[in-house]
């Protein structure tokens, strides 16, 4: 059923129960967000994607990714709360990541020259789930995870070894947005390659991560390319923004 709902004054319809983050884009608003991708199921942990929802007399603040949106509902995304609230993310990951241009680009466009936090030593990871959700959704293996609370969270393979599990398909260096995971020459064998997180490093596949030629992962590898290619270019049209 088709529900109209008002985006930033523009009046749009929609499917009852689409993401508010859908339902802005349709409207032609743009809403930034780190950890939200169609093909997996809304995470809401980035925060960035905030927004501002009237309904029923009642005004409060929801995340725009998996937050249903209603027949009647009025969004606000650009308004003082939803700018201070993504400020602040921002300027947490900017201590966190200082190198990551994506996180420098978001700083930039918010104005914000320096974080108020302190720096932590840099970290490429932004802690976005990306990797872990698509192993585990998509690849359906769940060979790494998040593990830890608060500012030592991380990625992680179970009890930091290398996984049993893991079929080297390479998705999660496709869909990290910061190059944080990453395939290099293994050091015994240089003609195998080896994944590497940070400071964790797992096994070679013994094919050399050539998934195209591995008639298991070619239909798999190929549909991924797909749902990547669109990823990162929605990334770059935001870096490129403004």
């Amino acid at each position: 059923m088709k529900v109209p709902i008002i985006v930033d004054g523009l009046r749009v319809e929609i499917d009852q129960g689409t993401p508010i983050i859908n339902a802005a884009r349709k409207a032609g608003v743009f809403i930034p967000t780190l950890c939200y991708h169609e093909a997996l199921k809304p995470y809401g942990s980035c925060r960035l994607c905030m927004v501002e929802v009237v309904h029923d007399k009642q005004r409060r603040l929801v995340t725009s990714c998996n937050f249903p949106a209603e027949g009647g509902m009025e969004v606000f995304t650009d308004t003082s709360r939803v700018r201070q609230i993504r400020r602040m993310i921002v300027e947490l990951l900017l201590a966190r990541c200082p190198e990551v241009l994506m996180i420098r680009t978001m700083a930039k466009q918010m104005g914000i020259e320096s974080s108020m936090f302190k720096k932590r030593e840099a970290n490429e990871c932004i802690l976005c789930g990306l990797c872990v959700r698509f192993c585990e959704e998509v690849v359906g293996v769940s060979a790494i995870g998040l593990a830890n609370r608060g500012i030592d969270r991380e990625v992680a393979t179970p009890f930091k070894v290398a996984s049993d599990v893991c079929i080297g398909c390479g998705a999660c260096t496709y869909i990290c947005p910061t190059g944080c995971i990453e395939m290099v020459p293994d050091e015994k064998t240089p003609r195998l390659r080896r994944m590497k997180m940070g400071n964790l490093t797992l096994v070679p596949c013994t094919n050399n991560y050539q998934c195209e030629s591995c008639p298991r992962e070619e239909n798999f590898l190929a549909e991924m390319k797909n749902v990547i290619t669109e990823f990162r270019s929605t990334y770059r049209r935001f870096t490129e923004k403004k």
